[in-house]
């Protein structure tokens, strides 16, 4: 049975190194696949299972030159996350790394300074001490740089016992060149000291003075030096690249507090938690694990996890995530999810694994890194021969050859993917996009189609009431509406009552018909203002509220909670009977009551023939039609459907600037489909389609190149398995999430364009520095090597050290600019379909309101059925044309708000200001401590204060 394990890898230095170590590892005998990491120093193998095998994989590596640990990973119990102990062990080892770095560095650059100054001073005209000028001091001149150059090689000996062990190995890497160009300039130095030795015994000055000049111990120092220097900044800029991941495990609570049997509270330990334990969390706490709310309520900010910054109010039976943080209120919450099972340590452990994988096009970089050292020193050994046969000399000759050495650069090459993906896929994680290996990374970027599942993905997933079509003046109803104060004028056979906060459209079709709408997408005085209903309409609501609160259809529920939102009051329900492929029947405050389908109205002898065409125009819309009748006669009609998401046709919109085609897929009627399709704008769509038959459908698509599929249900899970890139929605099925290569934690379809925008970036930012490492080695090794200098352009070994230094620097600096990816803002717009369809409907709300104003039903601007503007009011959904006509401002109100610490505290209370009647707007700013209410009304300055201090804050009004 294939295992897979992960190996601590030791010794690495470069690309070559683990170019090494994995081929070196695939070749033992029961290892099926095994992909090294440099940046992050470790190994992912999957092997057979036998345990001898990994003792097989340790050895051979260290064979190779190499050391290889198995690793231990936290167990479940723990209540760190899963990934998070590791992961901390390797900051800690990266830290020490960087302070070892640091004290070479410093020790270096005490003695090179010295050396340098020593070595070169005489060509600059710096003062030099006397006692080491004269012919007669060559000697301790000479002798003075050697002893500056030991403390250098002796903190820097790494260089040489990884260089040379490797090179003995007959792998060869980065440490063996600079381990051959500091060996060959010192060796050569020391020779040159017994050069001058000889000369001054034998009384000849001017080939000890000649001696003297070719030393080169200045070049050996430096170059260890400058190496160092660029591994400090390197060590540096690469710790940064974990920044994401780093801060998301720094958020988890390090402490919980547990109610115990006895009552008492205790602190204890996260890693003390047990699922079915007693959480207290307060305000301003984090939530310690994952678990549901028992007792208490408060507003959780849930950015870190899924990126949204808007709090999500929290009470009895809702879920909870651990490193969430809880801005408001109190509660008790059920641990159930510990360790390794919580959200975050699948966060980490995800964002572990993608950056532990490798991306096809890092398989160039690992196929030059493979033959990048051996060849180089070849270079090198050929540019010496070549310099000695022109007769150059052998100090010009193993100039250049040590500059090809030192000059060389597959640090760059290695670095160059594997940064970029760490950096890509943290951003990811922090903005609730998940990307579970590099491979999906890479080839999202080069999507051509998205296809799109309708329900759960496009649309919300659950049916709501989108329009009401009440029956107006009819003495069934108006007998039944027991308990609602009041009535409205009646008038021919037809429907009216209409919503106070939206104009009412009045449409002729042998009837009357005024539509009422939804209001869940208006701003928050609208909605206030939206939930109140004239009595009639109350009444109608009313009495479907209490037949279908009796049933447990989404339907029947859909309708319960609209019409409890707009106070509907439950009334007796006697002889209540469900009637399978047709509705509900009972007795409502003595009334017979129908509720159902065209065909229970047809079998009720209800005639329902006058509100045939609007039910065949909401059908045709996609939306379901549910009939009432009271006494044989018919009271109204309640339209539901499942809407689309706020921002699915800004996301489809998106996608469509970003090139990339959209086919929504669903199992659904082609009606159906349709109208979503006109809602929201994708190219194109199909119906009617079995989950085998999806799975089909993506085939054939990936023939017109490559496909990403979006979905949340089991019926999805092949779908996202075939498509090039599967794109699951974190509120989907388990399966789905399993099968997919992204996930998006939101489940916003506003993330799709955002990942394919990521990929893009990542992918763009992975070429840049690969053309930056290879056009590097391209240029510098035959200018190292001598082949300009019939030009005058040399480089002597300490500017090649340098710029061999700072090639992995630009490498990795690159790579962090993507720090500042940001996806794009998309707002709650309706698709251009939807407002097209607005303005053309707009003749006949106009008509359809003035027959309202003839029949007496009220209207929001009487009988011309014009809004603030002066335009029509259609007679689409609420969001479609804004149906609440401004209030004037008669005064300003500022008060001093103590407590606010963030932009979620801003927006508390800017939401607890505007909940109030009579304010129209409220302006808070953060930095002031201040909030200014603009009023249509006089309100109490006491409300206002309340308002806030209910929100968890204390205000004052100032004067």
């Amino acid at each position: 049975m294939t295992q897979k394990q992960t190996f601590d890898v030791s010794g690495m230095t470069c690309a070559a190194c683990s170019a090494r170590v994995e081929k070196t590892t695939s070749g033992v005998a029961g290892v099926e696949h095994a992909v090294v990491n440099l940046l992050k120093n470790s190994m992912e193998v999957e092997y057979d299972g036998n345990p001898a095998t990994l003792a097989a994989i340790s050895a051979a590596v260290e064979k190779a030159g190499y050391g290889a640990t198995p690793r231990v990973e936290a167990t479940a119990a723990a209540g760190a996350p899963s990934g998070a102990a590791p992961s901390a062990a390797r900051e800690n080892a990266a830290a020490k790394e960087a302070a070892h770095v640091c004290m070479r560095l410093i020790v270096s650059f005490v003695f090179t300074i010295p050396l340098f100054y020593l070595s070169m001073g005489h060509m600059f005209g710096w003062p030099i001490p006397g006692i080491f000028l004269g012919h007669e001091n060559m000697l301790t001149f000479a002798f003075t740089q050697f002893l500056l150059l030991l403390p250098v090689i002796f903190v820097n000996f790494k260089f040489f016992r990884v260089g040379f062990k490797t090179l003995f190995h007959g792998s060869p890497n980065m440490d063996s060149l600079i381990a051959l160009g500091s060996t060959a300039s010192t060796v050569y130095g020391i020779v040159a000291i017994y050069r001058i030795g000889w000369g001054m015994g034998h009384g000849d000055v001017d080939f000890a003075h000649m001696a003297a000049m070719d030393l080169y111990f200045e070049s050996a120092a430096m170059i260890l030096t400058l190496i160092t220097l660029g591994k400090y900044f390197e060590a540096r800029a690469k710790g940064k690249t974990t920044d994401a991941i780093a801060q998301l495990m720094d958020l988890s609570p390090k402490t919980a507090i547990r109610r115990n049997v006895d009552g008492a509270e205790e602190e204890v330990p996260v890693e003390q938690v047990r699922p079915g334990d007693i959480l207290i969390v307060r305000a301003g706490a984090g939530v310690p694990v994952d678990g549901v709310v028992s007792e208490g309520s408060g507003t959780v900010d849930e950015s870190v996890i899924t990126g949204e910054s808007v709090p999500v109010e929290k009470g009895v039976g809702a879920a909870v995530t651990g490193a969430t943080v809880n801005r408001t209120g109190w509660f008790a919450m059920r641990a159930e999810r510990v360790g390794a099972d919580t959200v975050l340590a699948g966060i980490v452990r995800m964002v572990d694994e993608a950056t532990s994988s490798k991306a096809p096009i890092e398989k160039l970089a690992d196929k030059i890194s493979g033959v990048f050292v051996p060849v180089v020193i070849a270079i090198a050994l050929i540019t010496f021969i070549i310099w000695m046969f022109v007769g150059a000399g052998v100090a010009t000759a193993l100039s250049h050859a040590i500059s090809v050495l030192v000059i060389s650069c597959p640090c760059a090459l290695g670095l160059a993917t594997p940064t970029a993906i760490m950096v890509g896929t943290g951003r990811g994680a922090a903005n609730g996009i998940l990307v579970k290996s590099a491979e999906a990374l890479q080839t999202a970027h080069g999507v051509k189609t998205v296809v799109l599942d309708k329900t759960g993905t496009i649309t919300k997933g659950a049916p709501e009431v989108c329009e009401v079509l009440v029956a107006e003046g009819r003495s069934a109803l108006a007998s039944s509406g027991a308990g609602c104060a009041g009535g409205v004028p009646s008038s021919a056979d037809g429907f009216g009552g209409a919503h106070k906060a939206s104009s009412a459209r009045a449409e002729q079709s042998s009837g009357l018909f005024v539509r009422v709408r939804t209001a869940e997408r208006l701003g928050a005085a609208e909605a206030i203002q939206t939930s109140q209903v004239d009595a009639q309409t109350l009444a109608f609501l009313s009495l479907a509220y209490s037949l279908e609160k009796r049933s447990e259809h989404p339907l029947a529920q859909a309708i319960v909670v609209y019409a409890e939102a707009r106070g509907a009051m439950a009334q007796e329900v006697e002889r209540f009977e469900q009637i399978p492929g047709g509705g509900l029947r009972g007795v409502v405050a003595g009334r017979a009551c129908l509720a159902g389908n065209a065909r229970l109205m047809e079998d009720g002898d209800v005639d329902a023939a006058f509100a045939s065409e609007q039910a065949q125009r909401l059908a045709d819309e996609g939306k379901t039609v549910i009939y009432f009748a009271v006494d044989g006669s018919l009271a109204g009609v309640i339209a539901l459907a499942d809407e689309p998401k706020p921002r699915s046709a800004a996301a489809l919109a998106e996608l469509s600037r970003m090139g990339i085609r959209t086919v929504m897929l669903t199992g659904d009627n082609e009606r159906t489909a349709h109208a979503i399709q006109k809602r929201v704008g994708t190219d194109d769509v199909i119906a009617g389609v079995l989950p085998q038959g999806k799975e089909e459908i993506i085939r054939n698509l990936q023939k017109q190149g490559t496909v990403a599929m979006v979905g949340d249900g089991v019926n999805d899970a092949p779908a996202l398995a075939r498509a090039d890139v599967g794109i699951a929605i974190g509120a989907g099925t388990d399966i789905a999430i399993d099968s997919a290569d992204i996930v998006l934690m939101k489940s916003d379809l506003a993330d799709v364009p955002a990942a394919i925008s990521l990929s893009r970036a990542t992918m763009r930012n992975i070429k840049q520095n690969l053309f930056w490492a290879l056009i590097y080695n391209v240029i510098c090794i035959p200018v190292a090597a001598g082949a300009l200098s019939f030009a005058g352009v040399t480089l002597n070994p300490m500017i090649a050290a340098a710029a061999m230094s700072f090639s992995s620097v630009c490498v990795v600096s690159n790579a962090l600019r993507l720090r500042g990816w940001k996806p794009v803002v998309l707002g709650e717009v309706a698709s251009a379909l939807e407002l097209e369809a607005a303005t053309d409907a707009a003749p006949d709300a106009a008509s359809g309101a003035a027959l309202a104003s003839e029949a007496g039903v009220p209207t929001m601007d009487g009988p011309s059925a014009e809004n603030g503007d002066g335009l029509p009011v259609s007679a689409g959904h609420s969001e479609e044309v804004q149906t609440v006509k401004p209030k004037e401002i008669i005064m300003e109100k500022k008060l001093s708000v103590e407590g606010m610490m963030c932009q979620h505290c801003v927006a508390h209370v800017k939401k607890a200001l505007e909940g109030i009647e009579g304010v129209e707007e409220a302006v808070v700013d953060l930095d002031s401590n201040s909030a200014t209410a603009k009023l249509s009304a006089d309100v109490p300055d006491q409300v206002l204060v309340d308002a806030i201090v209910d929100a968890g804050y204390e205000a004052k009004v100032v004067e």
